[in-house]
């Protein structure tokens, strides 16, 4: 038995890990509490847009910090809001159908993504996959701390955390599969025996040329 390790923003919806945080942000309990969460954001944006080209672990650190003080009830119940007002109306048209075709492969579905596992396990749920490794906040007495627990789903790491996975499942990564839009996503796609780029940005596009990936576009 192998496995499908699946990105999820930009390969298999079109949202990014900033547009749930936003939603999150503009929806906390009064206008005020929305405001200065949404203000205190603004302010560390400069930061955080230097963070992402250069270290996707740092960017992931800071975006979240905003979350720092949300009750752990608000994050759950917010969550399928989150993928059903974000994620949900940006998902690829072709995705289901190759979530389906790995499935029907007798293949384990793993996403493995930077965003917030109480949003993406509604995903998994409405996709059909069978596990989520994902992003997962810090808590303290039911609130969160703003801190990311390890290891960090981002970059990488990612590469990593599905040799980690493959390994206690049992499976051979020379047949596992990995799917991505992202140049940073390559350590992940390099440990996997069948790399695909799907809808690639333009670095990633020109090296799955160069070692003859497959490449598609669901968008």
């Amino acid at each position: 038995m192998a496995a499908c390790y699946f990105d999820v923003d930009g390969t298999l919806v079109g949202s990014n890990l900033v547009q749930p945080t936003l939603y999150y942000l503009a929806n906390q309990g009064t206008p005020l509490q929305s405001a200065l969460r949404l203000g205190r954001a603004l302010v560390g944006a400069p930061r955080m847009a230097v963070a992402e080209l250069f270290d996707r672990r740092t960017f992931n650190e800071l975006l979240f910090s905003t979350y720092a003080g949300m009750s752990e009830d608000r994050l759950e119940l917010l969550g399928e809001d989150a993928f059903r007002n974000v994620m949900l109306p940006t998902l690829y048209s072709s995705a289901k159908g190759l979530v389906e075709k790995s499935l029907a492969a007798g293949h384990e579905v793993v996403f493995v993504s930077g965003a917030l596992e109480c949003i993406i396990r509604h995903l998994a749920r409405h996709l059909g996959a069978t596990q989520v490794i994902a992003n997962r906040l810090e808590m303290k007495d039911g609130i969160a701390t703003g801190k990311l627990l390890r290891p960090v789903v981002a970059g990488p790491e990612k590469a990593r955390i599905v040799r980690d996975h493959a390994r206690s499942k049992g499976f051979d990564l020379d047949e596992c599969f990995a799917f991505s839009d992202s140049y940073s996503d390559v350590p992940m796609l390099s440990v996997v025996g069948h790399p695909a780029a799907v809808n690639p940005d333009k670095r990633l596009a020109m090296l799955a040329k160069a070692y003859s990936w497959p490449s598609f576009d669901l968008r």
